[in-house]
Formats: C-alpha cells, structure tokens, sequence
C-alpha cells in the first residue's frame, strides 16, 4: 500500500485520485498535513476534497495558516464543503484561524456556520485577543455532585465524544460554578455505588477568561496539566483549554520574540505575500537608530587614529574583541528576556542577579583571555598584554549591559525583546572601541 509521500505524489502527478481516495484509510493526519503543505494549486485543493470528514478536520488543524486561507479560497465555489468543514472543526481551532483573516472575509465564512456553532464562534472572538478566552473551547464533559460514578460513566459515555479531552470531567452545580475537577482515572477506579461528590475536594486549578495567555503558559508549565478550565469572575465555567493549544501560543509568542530579537516588530506575516513596501517598513526603522549609533563607534575609532597609526598591529585583534563583546552581551540578554517572559525573575531581582552575572562574565573573560593572549603573544608581542585585558573589560561589560537592558525595556513599559541583538551588539561595539583603544593607549603611553 502506497503510504509515504513520494508514493502519493506519484499518484497525484498522475491524477490517479481515486487510488489516492482509495489508500488514505488509516493514514495520520499530521502526515497529511506535511503532503498538502507541500502541494501547490489546484492539486491541494483536490488531495484535501480526498479526505473524509474526520481526516480534513484533523488535516486542517495541522496546516500552516497560509495553507488554510489557500485552501478555503480553493474551495470558494463550494460553500457547501466550506461549511462543513468550519462546523467540524474544534471551536478553539476555528477561533485561531478566523482571527488571522481580514474582518470582511472571517464575517463572510462565519455566516455559512451553523446557528450553535456561529453563536460560539462569536462569543469566542468577542473576548480580547491574546486572552485565554480565544483559545478556550466549549467542548468538555460536566457531572453533577449528586451522580454516582456509575451514572457519571453513562454520561461520559453519551457525551464524551465531543470532548476536547477526556483526561479530566469537571464537577459543576445547577448554576454552572465549578465546584471541582476529577480525573477520569479515579472515576473509572471509584466504587460504582460511590457519589461524585464522594471523590470531590473542592481544590483545582482554573484560569480566569480574560487571563493573558502568557499567563496561561506559566500556569500550564507550573501545574504539568494536559487540560485547565477556565471560568469567569463569578466562578462559572465556561471552557477548557488543552495543552496543545497552549503550545501553540507558546510557539507563537517565542516566533514573535525571535522576529523582535532581531530588530523587527511584527512577527506574523508571509514574506512572499506581503508588498515590497510592507517588508521595507518592518525593517528600516531600527536599522536606521541603529545606523545612528554605529556613527558613535565610527568616532571613537577616529579619536585613536594617531594611536593606530602607530601601532597597525591593533586593528588586527579590534573586530574580535567587539564580536566577542557583542556575543556575550547577546547571550546575558537572551537568558533575561527568556526569565523575564516566563516570569522565573522579576524587575525586584536585578541586584541579585548582577553580582551572580558579573561573576561568570569575569570566569568567561578570563577564559577567552587566556586563548586570546596565546595568538596576541605569537603574531604581536608588543600587545600581548593589551589584547587580553581588553578582553575581560569587554567581556564584563558587554555581559552586564545584556542583562540590565531587558530589565529597563520592563520598566519603561516596553517589550523586553525589543532589546535586540543588533542593539545591544551596537552599545557593545561603541564601549568595545574605547575600552580597547584606552586600555592600549594606556599602557603604551
């Protein structure tokens, strides 16, 4: 049986679609997924009208958002196979994809859901972007405290299969208030004859609707929870959110932090469909601040020329020193922005965390001195003990400078990943200029 890729593309090269339909029993979705991202128009459309309900609703929920929006316009003139496909999926899936479309199209494609699964649609995008309340889904199994365990498995039975997750049932009253949450395995393990309000203890865990979703992720990772409900502030249940839609966010929020490490804002766009003025706007206003700053390390260079001209040797060792400079402050600010967002370190830790940093930048400036000295000693002996010094200088201060950074963007009420690699390779590039050339022409007089 033709299983691996290359298998279905060979039948697809060969519009052999009903051996295609015919062989996709029994296949992952995720593998899927992989096949139809790689598939280009019209041929992605035709692979994914193959799959049965279940396999596209599965398919779809692993495609990149790019793919989705291609596939949804492929499927444009039938609005009976889009509708059915946005009625299956997950309410949380279907939320995440309507948000990223342009208002006038996710208003368009909700009217074609139906009148229950539209009017979740709508209470989902009404809460606030990036609350907890976008990624939550409403599809989760509830018992009452007065059923016996043998009653609650009927339940579970009848309605689990719409569920989300079956890992935990959540135990509410008439009013919908979450009172507690079981485990399905100390259910299935109860005494059929035992009460559910027999295995309550009234102690979970909930996230708040309107929660960030930042928070979320801390919770998740402080709890080892596959599954969390989520209330209001009366305490009524409203959802639940799943692990894995939690590592989505996750990625997202360290994809954004990534792009904006790197001197660019907006994370969430495709390169080959945005304009050429759109991906020239992203991109030039922190180059040209950092263009600005370089022009301060352009000057410094000029204030030692008499030095350099006389001793040539010193340029040699200069774009190693700033580098090593410029890495080791980028490593410092990569370890505080990384803290500061899953919140290990507060704004209150700075001090501790200074001597704890000035320590090992020393030990590392000390080690890369040592390897430093050894090519200085060998190719220029004048400077042997110039290079070295300035080594640890820079290092230190580079390393300081990396982690204090991310702590003042806090302050200032700025995203601590705004303090970019390009920025704080620049201030380290600027102080590695005069700490090299003043140490040099310190000791050389």
């Amino acid at each position: 049986m033709v299983k691996t890729k290359s298998g279905f593309f060979q039948l697809i090269e060969h519009k052999d679609w009903k051996t295609v339909k015919a062989r996709l029993n029994g296949t992952d979705p995720f593998h899927l997924a992989e096949i139809i991202e790689e598939l280009s128009a019209p041929n992605d459309v035709l692979f994914f009208r193959c799959l049965s309900k279940e396999q596209a609703k599965e398919a779809f929920q692993f495609l990149s958002h790019d793919k989705q929006e291609d596939l949804i316009e492929g499927l444009a003139h039938n609005t009976e196979a889009i509708s059915n496909l946005l009625n299956d999926l997950d309410p949380d899936d279907r939320t995440a994809f309507f948000e990223e479309l342009p208002g006038d199209i996710a208003r368009r494609l909700i009217q074609l859901l139906s009148d229950s699964e539209r009017a979740t649609a709508i209470k989902l995008l009404g809460f606030p972007p990036d609350s907890v309340g976008r990624i939550m889904t409403p599809e989760y199994v509830q018992v009452k405290m007065h059923l016996t365990i043998e009653q609650a498995l009927d339940h579970i039975r009848k309605f689990g299969r719409d569920s989300e997750t079956l890992n935990v049932i959540y135990v509410v009253d008439d009013k919908q208030k979450l009172i507690d949450d079981i485990r399905i395995k100390e259910i299935i393990l109860a005494s059929p004859q035992l009460l559910i309000s027999d295995l309550t203890d009234g102690r979970f865990i909930a996230l708040n609707v309107h929660d960030d979703q930042e928070k979320a992720i801390k919770v998740f990772r402080d709890t080892d929870r596959t599954a969390l409900p989520v209330i209001d502030s009366e305490g009524i249940m409203l959802g639940i959110v799943t692990v894995d839609d939690i590592m989505d966010v996750a990625e997202e929020e360290s994809t954004e932090d990534f792009h904006k490490f790197g001197s660019i804002q907006s994370a969430v766009f495709n390169p080959l469909k945005a304009q050429i003025p759109q991906l020239y706007l992203k991109r030039i206003g922190w180059l040209m601040v950092l263009v600005l700053i370089n022009v301060f390390s352009g000057q410094a260079i000029a204030e030692f020329e008499s030095l350099i001209q006389s001793v040539v040797a010193l340029v040699f060792f200069l774009p190693l020193l700033i580098d090593s400079g410029g890495n080791a402050g980028s490593q410092s600010a990569t370890l505080m922005i990384r803290a500061l967002a899953v919140g290990t370190v507060k704004s209150s830790d700075l001090w501790k965390l200074l001597s704890k940093e000035l320590l090992v930048a020393l030990l590392l400036g000390l080690s890369m001195a040592a390897g430093v000295a050894v090519v200085a000693g060998l190719r220029s002996p004048e400077i042997m003990w110039i290079v070295p010094i300035a080594m640890v200088i820079i290092v230190v201060k580079s390393s300081l400078i990396g982690l204090v950074l991310p702590f003042a963007f806090q302050k200032l009420k700025l995203d601590p990943a705004t303090a970019s690699a390009p920025l704080i390779t620049s201030i380290a590039d600027i102080g590695g200029v005069w700490v090299y050339f003043s140490t040099a022409q310190h000791i050389l007089g």
